[in-house]
């Protein structure tokens, strides 16, 4: 019988993944990332595969368990009973667990360093041998990512333990492996860990082996590490090449040699491994790295028989007065946050996939990107040096979780950033992002993390990355004060803010780290932000809020559909703010993507004060126009002329240049577009040649009257003729017009065209204030609330007063009308003006709209004020002139050019991940719908002179877009409903950040327009 005074426990000791003081158990210090390879000519593949390299990718033995104490035992599991799993991937996209998305919360109790003792594992295992002539060297075992924590064992044998997601972790092997040829490998992964308060980074909870795990031999004496600094001289016409190893075991002789970016070799060099290289390099041989001209050299170093590859680029980037240098230049960031995100892999991404991503940010024009909120795969900055990118990198470090439990940053800090306790935990990620990629060109700065509040342990990091690279510029946006990073940086901030703040704050440069939500549809007012960032001297750009949607495909039967928080019955969860890209959740690109790339495009046009002249702004900061075809041609309505080469000086980086309009603006009749185009003169790593780097189009108002934008008086009725009858029938007026007649519902405010016996109106033209909502609108601060609260989404036409007047050509029906939403006092008060005139062809129908909004609780704004008209769904054929091809807004339109296009109806329709409002074009001259069935058309444009309008045309009511949670809430109606819009509310990126500018809203003040419909066969 046990004795009464024993006393047990359980677990009886602290988990390594809830023990703070455990952050990694026999791990290997931090290093540079490279491979190292045989000879020189295999570590000029800079194939890893020709390296001493074998990767344990592949199928891996697993067991899922909801505790670690439940996992099996590793001297009694039957792994051959598991189940397989892909590695590098996550277990919630292979059948175990869940995927889960928040924003901001942790989506457990908040008990730092504390997480569940019931913690979702994952128990990895696998076979594998030691290739051939590894024999006697040092063997190491590395993964690049693990989520979250993890413990290895090679042969039964525990090794070591280690955590922080984003970061690699390396083991040495050698003592545990076996004699015999065949070892086994055993990890443990931990959902959950003390890590993970630091690691609340806005994407999907996903856990596992999510990326690369792999052996490397060293011999016994070997490099370990080095940093290679090309330093360039005051002049940056020169530089100096340094290249420090890091050995262990015994020194001896080093070899270094030095390539140039065309692949001739600058020097080659043997001296000791103890001996810092440096070589200086100048003249021809001196190029220096920028995202413009992205050279790179090859540096060699060859120690005991083994070669190192590493690219380099000369770059130098520096604070000078209130500015941040790069290469003497104060440059711009033209940037996007990129999360890594593979719709099918979750945070696997292949590399095809990533660099397929940098290559469509190159074609767009982007030059600057953040590794939001953690380091990336280590291919991704191989890619970036290669094609030229500036690079914000972050450390693994987000802990926004804590801002909810507490309200203020200065009290959020306290858990962990201002919290002496987890200093070692805060300097341990700055040291592994650092080391890992301190050799790479495209990194300008280190980030101290993202939305971790600010506190001591941040000026720890800053401390000590000065003293270990003094190279680069230092950045963490909520170190307001920039006490600890080298530059402001905000997110979201109104130009206005941006300004205010510039005013106040002299000393430092000012960067958006993050800005233009570019949640859906949207983000509206990109121009003025590129503006500002062009004009002001503190301002040196901004980082879009994000490249590409989160949104994970799911399968349920024969459905598949890109899924978001909520969707795997996950709780909690912050449903589709994930889906906040510039593409969408396939990457494919997004019409905000197209804007912005259309925005930020290094060359400008503009017209010059006389009108005969234009100007040519070279935004580039390193480069002048040479390397693009530069061409222009005309458009008109109906014409459009061939593409002509257009000669231009030279135009240095950062200046422009006034030259001559390639025509004479005097001899053009009517209004013209002078387009002007820049093309890849030749073939570049991420386009071809031809690639449209840049175009503008310079409007031209030509000499004809009917380009007048003066409004036109209503109708006056024209000398009497055969061919119009009126009748009415107690609530109902019908027109006739030859094979026409128009009908009034004189109750309701409807009205019906019939022709030849068909259909095209089935309902309108009628006033229309309502729209389908956007992301943007349904954000934290967008208008959705305010029109919620106004009854918008109700507003319904109720019929005042009806009459009307005829002649034997013309006939007018004039309706008052209240448009007002239910439960509400305030309204529009409104006159309707029908005018039907008949000719020698089928009858014009005239709407003259003037009106104005009354009443308590009248909202400062609408979606639209225009017409709304429902025709037969055989009406689905759509051409138009004005901006195209693509949807655009008012405040979102500059990637659009003004021509004729045509589209079916479906066609118009942008499908994004998360139904909303889309499919608008703006600056329309004219609009033709056909009935693909008759080939009859319906032919509108504004009837007052020279006035321009917008128009969609859907399958979808704004409610049916409004009700739609995915694509397949969609059901397409039997009908197309047109609208014709005098004025609407444009995008903004309210989902964080500003409402549309104030010459973007569609204000409730008083309107007059007119449209003028008539039909062609």
């Amino acid at each position: 019988m046990a004795s009464l005074s024993a006393v047990s426990g359980w677990p009886g000791f602290l988990p390594d993944w809830s023990n703070l003081n455990v952050l990694h158990r026999n791990t290997l210090p931090p290093r540079a990332h490279f491979y190292s390879y045989p000879n020189e000519e295999t570590a000029l593949t800079f194939d890893r595969e020709e390296s001493f390299f074998q990767s344990l990718n592949g199928t891996w033995k697993f067991h899922y368990d909801a505790s670690p104490f439940e996992a099996p035992l590793w001297d009694t599991a039957n792994t051959t009973e598991w189940d397989d799993i892909v590695v590098p991937g996550v277990w919630q996209m292979q059948g175990y667990g869940r995927p889960q998305y928040t924003n901001i919360v942790y989506p457990f109790p908040v008990t730092p360093p504390n997480v569940s003792y019931v913690n979702p594992t994952g128990s990895y295992w696998r076979e594998f041998e030691i290739p051939e002539g590894w024999n006697g060297q040092q063997i190491r075992l590395r993964y690049e990512g693990v989520d979250s924590a993890f413990h290895v064992w090679v042969n039964g044998e525990e090794v070591g333990y280690s955590q922080g997601s984003r970061n690699p972790s390396e083991f040495d092997i050698t003592d545990y492996l076996s004699s015999e040829g065949t070892n086994t490998l055993a990890t443990r992964v931990y959902q959950w860990s003390d890590g993970t308060y630091l690691e609340d980074q806005d994407q999907w909870w996903l856990s596992g082996i999510f990326r690369d795990v792999y052996l490397t031999a060293f011999e016994s004496s070997a490099i370990t590490d080095f940093f290679i600094k090309p330093e360039v001289d005051d002049g940056f016409a020169s530089g100096t090449l340094k290249v420090n190893v890091t050995i262990q075991g015994e020194h001896g002789d080093l070899g270094v040699k030095v390539l140039s970016p065309a692949g001739d070799v600058l020097d080659e060099w043997t001296g000791s491994s103890s001996t810092i290289y440096s070589r200086d390099i100048e003249g021809e041989d001196f190029l220096l790295w920028s995202a413009e001209t992205p050279n790179l050299y090859t540096v060699l170093i060859e120690f005991n028989g083994r070669t190192i590859s590493q690219k380099v680029g000369f770059r130098r980037v520096e604070i000078s007065g209130s500015n941040f240098l790069v290469n003497g230049e104060p440059i711009i960031i033209y940037g996007v946050n990129r999360h890594e995100h593979n719709y099918t892999s979750g945070r696997t991404v292949p590399y095809e996939s990533m660099r397929a991503d940098l290559i469509l940010m190159k074609q767009s024009n982007i030059n600057a990107i953040r590794t939001a909120h953690y380091p990336q795969h280590p291919s991704f900055y191989d890619v970036a040096d290669e094609l030229g990118f500036y690079v914000i990198t972050e450390a693994d470090i987000e802990c926004h979780g804590f801002l909810t439990i507490e309200g203020t940053e200065e009290k959020a800090a306290a858990w962990t950033s201002d919290n002496p306790e987890w200093t070692h935990a805060y300097l341990d990620r700055a040291e592994q992002l650092v080391e890992r990629y301190k050799n790479h060109a495209s990194v300008i700065m280190w980030s101290l993390g993202n939305e971790c509040q600010y506190g001591q342990n941040q000026a720890a990091m800053y401390k000590w990355i000065k003293e270990r690279d003094p190279s680069r510029i230092i950045h963490y946006e909520q170190d307001h004060d920039a006490e600890s990073a080298d530059i402001y940086s905000q997110m979201y901030s109104s130009p206005d803010t941006m300004l205010e703040h510039m005013g106040n704050h002299t000393d430092k440069p000012l960067i958006l780290c993050e800005f233009a939500h570019a949640m859906g549809n949207g983000p509206g007012g990109l121009k003025e932000y590129i503006a500002l960032f062009r004009s002001h001297p503190l301002s040196q750009g901004g980082l879009v809020w994000e490249f590409n949607n989160h949104g994970l495909l799911k399968k349920e039967g024969d459905l598949e559909y890109y899924a978001y928080g909520g969707d795997f019955g996950d709780e909690p969860n912050d449903a589709d703010f994930v889906m906040d890209g510039l593409t969408l959740s396939d990457h494919t690109p997004m019409p905000s993507l197209l804007e912005y790339a259309k925005i930020i495009q290094p060359v400008s046009v503009s017209l010059a004060n006389d009108s005969t002249s234009m100007v040519v702004t070279n935004h580039y900061a390193f480069v002048d126009l040479s390397g693009l075809d530069a061409s222009w041609h005309t458009v008109q309505d109906g014409k459009t002329t061939e593409s002509q080469e257009l000669d231009l000086p030279r135009v240095p980086a950062g200046e422009n240049r006034t030259v001559e309009l390639p025509l004479d603006p005097s001899n053009l009749s009517r209004e013209t577009w002078l387009t002007v185009e820049f093309k890849l003169k030749e073939d570049k790593v991420w386009a071809d040649k031809g690639h449209v780097v840049a175009w503008d189009q310079l409007y031209l108002p030509g000499s004809s009257s009917s380009n007048s934008s003066t409004k036109r008086s209503p109708p006056v009725a024209r000398q009497a003729s055969e061919g119009l009858e009126v009748e009415q029938n107690r609530t109902r007026l019908q027109i006739t017009a030859g094979t026409s007649t128009i009908g009034f519902d004189l109750l309701q405010g409807n009205v019906t065209w019939e022709a030849d016996g068909e259909s095209l109106f089935q309902r309108g033209p009628e006033l229309s204030f309502i729209r389908a909502m956007t992301q943007n609108d349904e954000g934290q601060s967008g208008n959705e609330a305010e029109w919620d609260d106004a009854w918008v989404e109700t507003m319904h036409t109720q019929v005042r007063d009806v009459t009307w007047s005829s002649t034997d050509t013309e006939a007018t029906v004039h309706f008052k009308v209240r448009v007002a939403p239910q439960v509400l006092e305030w309204g529009v008060e409104a006159d309707l003006v029908y005018t039907i005139s008949t000719g020698d062809s089928e009858p014009t129908l005239h709407i003259h709209a003037t009106g104005e909004f009354v009443g308590t609780n009248t909202p400062d704004v609408v979606p639209r004020i225009g017409l709304q008209t429902i025709l037969s769904s055989s009406f689905n054929q759509v051409r138009w002139f004005g901006r195209g091809p693509g949807e655009n807004y008012k405040d979102s339109k500059q990637a659009c050019r003004i021509g004729e296009y045509s589209a079916t109806v479906e066609e118009l329709f942008t499908h994004y991940d998360y139904p909303q409002e889309n499919g608008n074009r703006e600056d329309l001259r004219w609009l033709q719908i056909e009935d693909a069935e008759s080939g009859v058309s319906l032919d509108a444009r504004r009837a007052d002179a020279g006035e321009v309008f917008s128009f969609t045309a859907s399958q979808y009511m704004p409610i049916d877009l409004n009700n739609a949670k995915h694509p397949f809430d969609l059901e397409p109606l039997d009908m197309t409903i047109l609208w014709l819009d005098y004025d609407n509310h444009g995008l903004g990126s309210a989902s964080v950040g500003p409402q549309p500018f104030e010459q973007y809203r569609c204000k409730t003040e008083p309107f007059d327009f007119a449209f003028e419909l008539s039909l062609r066969s």
